[in-house]
C-alpha cells in the first residue's frame, strides 16, 4: 500500500517528515505545507489553504491546528488525527533526545551558540510563512492594501492581533475585499 493509493499514509509521510524540519513550530513550515498541500498533492486550493490558515490562527490552541485541518480536508477525522500525530510525535521524540543531550552538557558553550543561531532562522521562516499566506490570499489590490495596513498596524501598535483579524474578516464578509 503506497502513499499514492492511501491518503492517510500520504499525510503521515508528509507531515512526519515535515515535523523534523519545522524549527520554531508548525508556523515555520507554512511555506512547505502550502507547496505540498496546494502545488504538489493538490489537496487544497490557494483559497482553501488561506482559509485553513486563518481558522488555525483564530482558534485557541497550538499552531499545529493547521495540520489537523489539512488532514481533515484530505481524509476526514482519520486524516485529521493521522496528520496531527505525524506532525507532533517525531518532533516530540527529537526534543526529548536533544533535552537529554543538553542536560549532560552543562557549562559547555555550544548549546548557547546553537540556540542563538536558530533565532534568525526562525525569523526568516516566519517571514516566508507570511509571504506565502499573503500570496495565496491577496488576489486583489484592496486585499493587498488590507494586508499591508494590518502588518503596519500590528507592528506599530500594541493592538491585539485578533482585533485586526476580526476587522479583516468583517471587510471580507462585507465583500469589500
Amino acid at each position: 500500500m503506497t502513499s499514492e493509493t492511501n491518503p492517510i499514509w500520504a499525510l503521515v509521510w508528509t507531515f512526519g517528515l515535515m515535523s523534523l524540519f519545522a524549527v520554531g513550530g508548525a508556523n515555520a513550515a507554512i511555506p512547505e505545507m502550502h507547496r505540498i498541500a496546494v502545488d504538489v498533492m493538490h489537496w487544497l486550493t490557494d483559497k482553501q489553504f488561506a482559509d485553513v490558515f486563518a481558522i488555525s490562527q483564530l482558534s485557541p490552541g497550538p499552531n499545529v491546528l493547521i495540520v489537523t485541518l489539512i488532514g481533515y480536508e484530505v481524509a476526514g477525522f482519520n486524516g485529521a488525527f493521522a496528520a496531527t500525530v505525524a506532525m507532533c510525535l517525531p518532533t516530540a521524540l527529537l526534543a526529548y533526545v536533544v533535552s537529554r543531550v543538553l542536560r549532560g552538557s552543562k557549562g559547555a558553550r555550544w548549546p548557547a551558540l546553537i540556540q542563538a543561531s536558530l533565532v534568525p532562522l526562525s525569523i526568516g521562516l516566519m517571514g516566508a510563512s507570511a509571504l506565502v499566506v499573503a500570496q495565496a490570499s491577496d488576489r486583489t489590490w484592496p486585499a493587498v492594501l488590507l494586508t499591508l495596513a494590518a502588518a503596519v498596524l500590528a507592528f506599530a501598535t500594541r493592538l491585539n492581533p485578533l482585533w485586526i483579524l476580526l476587522a479583516g474578516g468583517v471587510l471580507g464578509f462585507a465583500g469589500i475585499v
